[in-house]
């Protein structure tokens, strides 16, 4: 993924926040991705007044399936 492809977004102007199915089981290591817009806001549950990050349908796409099939989470 180019650095260029998410960049800061207002975390409080998206609705329909929902929390990642694949966050921690005691609501420590949470993230929230925002449905129906152009760009895919993620930002983390416990600090939703800071900017969110914004990826690309694709890239989000092709990160979720490599957490799915247990890719390496590193950079």
């Amino acid at each position: 993924m180019n650095s260029n492809e998410h960049v800061a977004f207002n975390a409080v102007a998206p609705l329909g926040w929902r929390k990642s199915s694949y966050s921690g089981p005691n609501n420590d290591d949470c993230l929230e991705v925002a449905d129906g817009h152009n760009l895919v806001p993620v930002r983390d549950s416990k600090s939703t007044h800071e900017p969110a990050l914004v990826f690309q349908h694709d890239s989000w796409s092709r990160f979720v399936q490599g957490i799915k099939h247990g890719e390496p989470r590193g950079c």
